[in-house]
Order: structure tokens, then sequence, then C-alpha cells
């Protein structure tokens, strides 16, 4: 049976799902999602944006985060479409 999930908006809190662990690698210079099975390693932006889900801040507060850090704009669909992929990796929920 397919598990169906509602698409994250800007308005959501999204966090990562508790049997995984988010930390940064000092060796691999990235972070890393750690699960009982093995390890996912995240490219710069997939941790940029994993390290900020809390459960507190809203996505559109993230992306307001990134686009002062990075001194960018127009990053609010990139961010959506990474979340909508880490939800149906079971990595984060709403």
């Amino acid at each position: 049976m397919t598990e169906l999930h509602t698409a994250i908006t800007i308005g959501d809190r999204p966090r990562v799902v508790a049997h995984y662990r988010l930390q940064w690698e000092e060796v691999q210079k990235a972070w890393v999602l750690l699960y009982p099975e093995g390890m996912v390693k995240l490219n710069g932006s997939a941790g940029e944006i994993m390290h900020r889900l809390d459960g507190e801040k809203t996505v559109q507060a993230v992306i307001d985060e990134l686009e002062n850090q990075f001194e960018a704009s127009g990053l609010t669909a990139d961010v959506l479409d990474f979340l909508a992929i880490a939800q149906r990796q079971g990595w984060i929920k709403p």
C-alpha cells in the first residue's frame, strides 16, 4: 500500500523523523542523516535546509534564513522541491 503525504507548505514546521539523526561529519565536511541501517550524506544545499528543520521554524523562516545567509532570492521553489523529496524518503514530517 502506498502512503500518501500532504505536500509541505511554507507555513509548516517540519522536523527530522525520530529514527534519523542529523549531524555534521567533520571528516566528510558534510551533514549526514544517520539511521539504524546506515547513513545518507547530504549535499551542501540539502544539509543547509535540513539542519534548520527543528519543528519550530516555519518553512518560510527557513527560506528567509537561507536567502539572508547566501544573499540570494527566489529559493522558495527549490526549498519546497527538496522538502518534497525528503518527505517522500521518510526523512522529515510536517
